[in-house]
């Protein structure tokens, strides 16, 4: 809602339509609008993230400069405070300064946690497991939004970075089929999640963001030279995204009101025919995936960053060496028709709509 009145004239439609025992609380709804429309915006959230890491990298290189490598006891001490520290403070204050405060004292903690593991010669493996169980722990610990979203993400990338570590690359499909299937069931189930805890419906936000961004990170790594993935399996994880994009345009039919099973199998068909083609390249029809569930829920941030990933992936594959021009030029062709197919559907179904 972007103001009282559009508030108040809701509540004036629920009142004057069939059901007429509607009663609420006015008070309460007003001051809840009040509350959620002094916090921050998602702009002001990330300005506050890049100055916080501005911050945790200006502090590092003091600490260095400092000699305090020379201490990796002290290094571990001193992370475990930051993070403690970054979660105390937020928890005690909410303004955004603060914020900036406390996200660089996070972000510092686990810096010198992980600089001074690794100084003390501790396994990389058992590295990433003690950041990653800090990092749940600290999602568990704190409601800040900044901060679950930080926590979500060095979690999704301590996990990400065991893969190359034990050079098991193709567990890297593994990754990104698990994070397909919790990013579609997460976007889906928006309402039930909520719906569970109040808590849960302060960390949803962030939570979603965090998880489409580790998605992305899965599908960008795979062909990469940072994770170089067997040809013989690289076609394991659209054995995954494929079948979620089918259902999440079975879900798109319920809101443009196509029941007849015909139009539905013919548009089924048709879809996998043109996916067929992304098999080889999973990036694209995660990005696929990303913009249909964005589409859905009407997300417009994640619709944006799903059409920037999709051209950064259409881009990658096409000057990818392994495969042929003839290949790429199919692909680019498929991708091509599915998204005209889909806005010519859902313009055909929209217009119809309000000539009703």
């Amino acid at each position: 809602m972007r103001s009282k009145e559009e508030v108040q004239e809701l509540l004036e439609h629920f009142r004057t339509s069939e059901n007429k025992n509607f009663t609420c609380n006015e008070e309460a709804i007003f001051s809840a609008y009040d509350n959620n429309h002094g916090h921050q915006s998602l702009a002001i959230k990330i300005l506050s993230i890049f100055g916080g890491v501005l911050a945790s990298f200006s502090f590092l290189g003091f600490l260095l400069l400092a000699g305090l490598y020379n201490s990796p006891v002290g290094i571990l001490v001193l992370g475990i405070i930051g993070i403690a520290a970054g979660i105390f403070i937020n928890k005690a204050y909410d303004k955004i300064i603060i914020d900036t405060i406390s996200v660089s004292s996070f972000l510092i903690g686990f810096a010198l946690l992980t600089f001074g593991l690794s100084t003390m010669e501790v396994d990389e493996n058992i590295n990433y497991l003690i950041c990653i169980l800090a990092a749940a722990a600290s999602l568990i610990i704190t409601r800040s939004y900044i901060l679950v979203f930080i926590s979500v993400l060095i979690i999704s990338g301590g996990i990400l970075m065991i893969i190359p570590s034990n050079k098991e690359f193709d567990f890297i499909h593994l990754y990104t089929s698990l994070l397909a299937i919790i990013v579609t069931a997460f976007y889906l189930k928006e309402a039930k999640i909520i719906a569970q805890h109040t808590a849960l419906s302060r960390l949803y936000n962030p939570i979603r963001i965090a998880l489409l961004l580790s998605f992305l990170a899965g599908l960008a790594s795979i062909g990469d030279d940072f994770i170089t993935v067997s040809d013989d399996y690289i076609w394991v994880s659209s054995v995954v995204i494929i079948p979620a994009i089918l259902y999440v345009l079975s879900r798109i039919f319920e809101v443009l009101n196509i029941s007849q099973t015909p139009q539905k199998a013919g548009i089924y068909i048709i879809t996998v025919a043109l996916l067929l083609p992304t098999v080889l390249s999973p990036a694209i029809s995660g990005a696929i995936l990303i913009i249909l569930l964005s589409f859905l829920v009407n997300y417009k941030t994640s619709l944006a960053i799903g059409i920037l990933a999709f051209v950064y992936f259409v881009s990658r594959y096409y000057y990818d060496l392994h495969f042929t021009l003839l290949t790429k030029s199919i692909l680019l062709f498929s991708s091509g028709i599915l998204f005209l197919g889909l806005y010519l559907l859902t313009h055909k179904k929209l217009t119809s709509h309000e000539e009703i």
